[in-house]
């Protein structure tokens, strides 16, 4: 209050000893201005002040309960006078250290984590990791990448799903070209035999002309094997569709034509001694291109409907690892496509098979039925193990379509 007076003594009544006019009457709101401005040093050694407030501020003595040499004690480590002052050096830790411990609730994420907050307690967190597909989009929240990208490695962001293809080099290449190979040479000797002999009789009586439709639609069926290897775009995707169930065709349709002519001559030869209409040289090649056209007419259809093209297959191979993630570079045929495309080829085989049961009874010395007739057994054997098989190994790494016909 002293100090007060004075200040405002010295104010009002500059060089004046007593009071003057001015302070005859106190003006308590005037006095409590000079008051609160007061800034002087008490008896304790302490500053006498006061915040915007009025109010005088917290003084305090900061002790810290320390051991040393086996002893206990207070020791002054710092004061508060508006704000905190701490003599860090006179500070000790558990253990005796120096070192200040981290006063934090939560440590911070490392790369590819997200802050999951604690309820309740907003400034804390736990750190969970993005796993999967997921990368961390911002702090709080991981995101799916896209369906053709995968996280990398410490799942910050997204990267491409490597691409992969069937291999000329891969075991599943290899073998099939190698059969495929055997198969062809085989073909070609059997083909420069029969030209060799092209006027023999034995050639001439096994139906040279359906033989040689028969030659090329096995060749087919091998070289077809390089095609399913090759890598895929639009030509090779197109070329798959065309000759995958031609050489098939032209195999069975030669093979029906040639049983169907043997069942009619016989069943002729039961009721007259004329010979059935239809079964000359060139008859025969009509009915067996008719039978091919059809199948090359299905075809055209589909390329009208569906036009071939090659896509990048991301769920084949998305594992439950992403770093296992592969792309597949495929065909666009599906499996009920591929089944409608040898469905045909099947309906042939059957047909064949029936022709061939009917004409198993043919006379010793006519023995090309039974031949035939082996051939379409075993060939139905095999699609019926093939069909399953296919299938079944649909979701597998690595699968190549190897055909044989016998």
């Amino acid at each position: 209050m002293a100090h007060a007076l004075h200040n405002m003594h010295k104010e009002l009544c500059p060089g004046k000893v007593g009071l003057c006019s001015k302070m005859e009457t106190i003006n308590g709101t005037m006095l409590l201005k000079f008051i609160r401005k007061v800034n002087f040093t008490g008896i304790a050694g302490t500053p006498v002040i006061f915040n915007v407030n009025g109010d005088a501020p917290g003084r305090y003595e900061i002790y810290q309960y320390q051991m040393k040499h086996n002893t206990t004690e207070y020791k002054i480590i710092g004061h508060w006078a508006d704000q905190l002052h701490l003599d860090t050096k006179e500070m000790r830790w558990p253990g005796g250290t120096l070192q200040v411990p981290q006063s934090i609730c939560s440590q911070p994420c490392c790369p590819g984590e997200r802050k999951k907050t604690v309820k309740g307690v907003p400034c804390c967190w736990h750190c969970e990791r993005c796993d999967g597909y997921q990368y961390q989009a911002d702090t709080y929240s991981c995101k799916m990448c896209r369906f053709d990208l995968r996280p990398n490695k410490n799942h910050t962001a997204c990267e491409a799903i490597p691409i992969v293809k069937l291999e000329w080099s891969s075991p599943w290449a290899v073998i099939p070209v190698l059969i495929a190979v055997l198969g062809i040479m085989a073909t070609m000797f059997v083909v420069g035999t029969f030209i060799r002999y092209n006027d023999t009789p034995i050639v001439k009586a096994s139906g040279r002309e359906l033989s040689y439709v028969l030659l090329t639609g096995i060749f087919l069926c091998y070289a077809t094997t390089f095609l399913m290897i090759a890598a895929p775009d639009v030509g090779i995707c197109s070329l798959r569709r065309i000759f995958l169930g031609l050489g098939m065709s032209i195999s069975y349709a030669a093979l029906l034509t040639k049983t169907n002519r043997i069942y009619r001559i016989f069943e002729q030869g039961k009721m007259s001694v004329s010979a059935p209409r239809l079964i000359s040289p060139a008859s025969q090649l009509v009915i067996t291109f008719s039978l091919i056209s059809v199948q090359l007419l299905g075809v055209c259809i589909w390329f009208g409907v569906d036009p071939s093209q090659a896509i990048i297959d991301y769920e084949d191979q998305r594992t439950s690892n992403p770093d296992m993630a592969r792309g597949v570079l495929k065909c666009d045929i599906s499996d009920l496509s591929l089944i409608c495309l040898l469905g045909f080829s099947m309906l042939l085989m059957v047909t064949c098979t029936v022709y061939a049961i009917k004409t198993r009874g043919v006379p010793e010395t006519f023995n090309e039925a039974k031949p035939i007739g082996f051939t379409m057994y075993t060939t139905c054997i095999v699609w019926l193990a093939f069909i399953p098989i296919f299938f079944g190994t649909s979701q597998s790494t690595e699968k190549v379509n190897v055909y044989f016909d016998n």
